[in-house]
């Protein structure tokens, strides 16, 4: 496996390698901001330092706190039906 350097220039495709995630993962984490990335010509560009944070785990911490808050809503949601 690649090394990642903090200071490279990676694409979603090369991150959804290193984090072994989906593509609608990686794009649900870029809509929710878990993933700060810059957009290119339509495409997005993460820094290697972002991947490095997101393998941290502050992140696995906050992660789940959101996890527990849409879990939360999917069942308020649920059970108002």
């Amino acid at each position: 496996m690649q090394e990642i350097k903090p200071n490279n220039v990676y694409t979603t495709e090369e991150t959804r390698d290193f984090l072994k995630i989906s593509k609608s993962t990686i794009k649900r984490w870029l809509k929710k901001g878990l993933i700060r990335a810059n957009k290119v010509g339509g495409q997005y560009r993460i820094l290697g330092a972002e991947i490095l944070r997101l393998i941290s785990p502050v992140l696995e911490k906050e992660a789940q706190k959101i996890y527990r808050e849409i879990k939360e809503k999917t069942k308020k949601r649920i059970k108002d039906w």
